[in-house]
């Protein structure tokens, strides 16, 4: 990492929740943080909490210009200093029976959880290898574990922990490190977006899906409250990614990631009945 100057991340997805905890927790440390948000209003939120290292960036994570515009604007004000790290955390909930799936909106899903990360790491990688920064790569436990009724978001963090893996092996060579964060349930304002997002699932689900589903789709809503441990806990750990002298390639946060670890252990059928154990019979 660039030592001799004032240490700069870009972090996506910083309006709120866990990205915006990283965003403030890297500025108290000192860094120098582009905290990338959709809307002005956040902006502003977001820097009356900061200090004045603190730069909103307008990014959308899921629009090549948007992209783009902010790459230019970053790379402007580094110069030949680059990045010293990237922490692509933008991310969205939606679930529901595979069966009565809105197609549309597991496409918007995987152009934020995945295809977002690889546009915007696509942008970024130059300014990251002039500084010789780091990778950081929001993912879930449930990129470990597929869970039933989740299945659109667990895929696509499935699909970024492979990604993640790959790209470790690639940019291994300008030793940009690659980290994968893994929390648990996270008490943070993205369930209650997921609570709507279920309300409106079962409102357009057919009255076959309800008779079918509708047992287990309630019991998903009841997962989806708030709960877990505080956003500052993963900002800590994204912290340690970027700023350890030996980085881990995986941070599993929460006591789920050790039950996790064992359930990848289970054989299949053994697995299937533990999830079935605890979700209320349908069908």
């Amino acid at each position: 990492m660039n030592t001799d100057q004032i240490r700069t991340v870009v972090i996506t997805g910083a309006s709120s929740g866990i990205g915006r905890a990283c965003a403030l927790h890297m500025d108290r440390l000192g860094w120098r943080v582009f905290a990338g948000v959709r809307r002005q209003p956040d902006a502003l939120s977001l820097s009356a909490e900061a200090s004045g290292r603190l730069m909103p960036l307008l990014l959308d994570v899921t629009h090549r210009l948007s992209i783009t515009t902010a790459a230019k604007l970053v790379a402007d004000s580094v110069g030949d200093a680059g990045l010293s790290g990237l922490v692509n955390n933008a991310g969205v909930p939606y679930g529901g029976p595979v069966e009565f799936l809105d197609l549309d909106e597991v496409r918007r899903l995987f152009e934020v959880n995945f295809f977002g990360v690889i546009a915007v790491t696509q942008a970024f990688l130059p300014l990251l290898r002039l500084g010789r920064g780091r990778l950081v790569n929001m993912s879930s436990l449930s990129g470990l574990i597929a869970s039933p009724f989740i299945s659109p978001y667990t895929t696509s963090k499935f699909a970024l922990e492979a990604l993640s893996d790959a790209l470790r092996v690639e940019l291994h060579p300008w030793n940009i490190h690659v980290a994968l964060i893994e929390p648990g349930p996270i008490d943070t304002p993205i369930w209650n977006k997921s609570l709507d997002i279920v309300a409106d699932l079962r409102h357009r689900t057919p009255q076959e899906g309800l008779h079918l589903y509708g047992t287990a789709i309630h019991n998903v809503e009841r997962g989806l409250r708030p709960h877990g441990i505080p956003a500052g806990t993963v900002a800590r750990a994204v912290a340690h990614a970027l700023t350890s002298r030996h980085p881990n390639t995986r941070y599993p946060i929460g006591l789920d990631g050790k039950v996790v670890s064992v359930l990848r252990l289970l054989p299949d059928r053994l697995r299937d009945w533990l999830f079935l154990s605890r979700l209320p019979k349908w069908g």
